[in-house]
């Protein structure tokens, strides 16, 4: 077992997670971090335990909303931080931002605004790593609102012919910005696996170790051959689709139902599974961690204008003079 597999390393990442998007909050409330976020907070349990189910080498695809995916991969959350507030000196040069950060170090092949996008990518990425002959594994994040999307079914189909080694995680947290599965998807997500014979559970997903046991599973069957698994982890999103909600409070939620949805917290559920010294410990640490990420944003220049075209043209075309 890793170290983040473990009680205390699961309630790390959840903690690290939880941190860093209220800091990513506050940061786009500022103005230091302009267009907004899609913030995770109450998600934090499919991060941390799918990840935790994975090798350094495996490589996962991700949505508009992964930050957590991102950090609990093994990313620096200063950079990421740095690459939020399009700093030259994140993750990606400040040039993808909050819904494309990539970090290949880290087994992150990118996040991706497109609604499915992450499942053909890591499809093909785990076939070619197969064809390689390694023994390495992809897993693709992707929300309610991606299920009837025809590149994901198509996605679904091909991933099941060819047996690639991929897990298929549907983050739902029961809103496809605010539309309910119930009002825009005939039947079920798990159905739309059985469809394709890939193997499907229905996940707990507020609850680290229950996304850690299936995804587990799910990765030593794709490691071995036997194809990909879906797996379902039912969600509740705490905080707005877009901070945009922030400023303009539409209402597609009552009070009611939020309060019923956000009481279970994944950091509590978490954390009452360690010892209260060992969670105040960590939750200093991680306090000290995500200050500095913050001071490392905030300190970074933001990218030459001049450079806007770089890496856009593989013939280095570069713009005229006065255009930039």
């Amino acid at each position: 077992m890793t170290a983040a597999a473990e009680p205390s390393g699961l309630y790390r990442t959840v903690a690290l997670i939880r941190g860093f998007e209220q800091r990513a909050v506050e940061l786009v409330r500022d103005g230091v971090i302009r267009g907004g976020i899609h913030p995770c907070t109450g998600q934090e349990a499919v991060a941390a335990g799918t990840c935790a189910a994975l090798r350094p080498d495996d490589v996962i695809t991700s949505t508009h909303r992964g930050h957590g995916h991102v950090l609990a991969k093994g990313a620096d959350p200063a950079r990421m931080m740095a690459e939020l507030a399009g700093r030259s000196t994140g993750l990606n040069q400040g040039r993808g931002g909050s819904m494309h950060a990539a970090d290949f170090a880290a087994g992150v092949l990118g996040a991706d605004a497109i609604v499915g996008a992450a499942v053909p990518i890591a499809a093909g990425a785990a076939w070619a790593m197969r064809q390689a002959g390694a023994d390495r594994v992809a897993l693709a994040y992707f929300g309610d609102g991606a299920v009837s999307q025809g590149v994901v079914l198509e996605s679904f189909n091909l991933a099941a012919l060819w047996r690639v080694p991929v897990v298929l995680v549907c983050e739902n947290n029961g809103f496809a910005t605010s539309m309910r599965p119930a009002d825009t998807m005939a039947g079920t997500v798990v159905g739309r696996a059985a469809a394709f014979g890939i193997p499907a559970a229905v996940v707990d997903g507020m609850d680290p170790q229950a996304v850690l046991d299936a995804t587990t599973g799910a990765v030593e069957r794709a490691r071995s051959g036997g194809g990909p698994t879906l797996l379902e982890c039912v969600t509740y999103r705490f905080d707005a689709h877009h901070t945009w909600e922030h400023t303009a409070r539409p209402r597609y939620r009552t009070d009611e139902e939020v309060a019923a949805g956000t009481a279970r917290d994944p950091l509590e559920i978490q954390g009452a599974r360690i010892p209260a010294a060992t969670r105040a410990t960590i939750d200093a640490e991680t306090a000290e961690l995500l200050d500095e990420a913050v001071r490392f944003a905030l300190a970074g220049p933001h990218p030459d204008p001049a450079t806007a075209l770089d890496h856009l043209y593989a013939t280095g075309l570069r713009p005229r003079a006065g255009a930039l």
